[in-house]
């Protein structure tokens, strides 16, 4: 398995968080940055960079738009997600049109996806 920080692609995941989506700005803005459970953005594991990460919980929230949604990418973030649980992670996603039609059902599911991650940790 490759080291869990790749110093290449820090460059790019700085770039990411200065250009967030107007999804991941209100995610991160709204909801996780005052989370009491302590997230990142953009952070870098291995040869991915996850939108949002949460070494305590072990929970990766990985926003996706419609091109995610393309066969290719299908496969793609099904290989993404498999590497990230290889590391014991959890990663969950959730289309872009669900954070703008249910926000307050985004951030619902978020939460009962961190205690269940929590409560398996103890």
């Amino acid at each position: 398995m490759q080291s869990k920080h790749n110093k290449q692609l820090l460059p790019l995941a700085k770039h990411l968080r200065k250009e967030m989506t107007k999804e991941e700005r209100h995610l991160w803005y709204d909801f996780l940055r005052s989370h009491p459970v302590r997230f990142s953005g953009q952070k870098v594991l291995g040869k991915y960079i996850a939108d949002f990460c949460s070494a305590e919980a072990k929970l990766v929230i990985e926003l996706d738009g419609s091109q995610h949604y393309e066969p290719v990418e299908i496969q793609k973030d099904a290989e993404h997600t498999a590497f990230l649980e290889g590391y014991g992670l959890t990663v969950i996603r959730i289309s872009n049109s669900e954070v703008g039609r249910n926000f307050c059902g985004v951030c619902d599911y978020i939460d009962d996806a961190i205690r269940q991650s929590l409560s398996q940790l103890r």
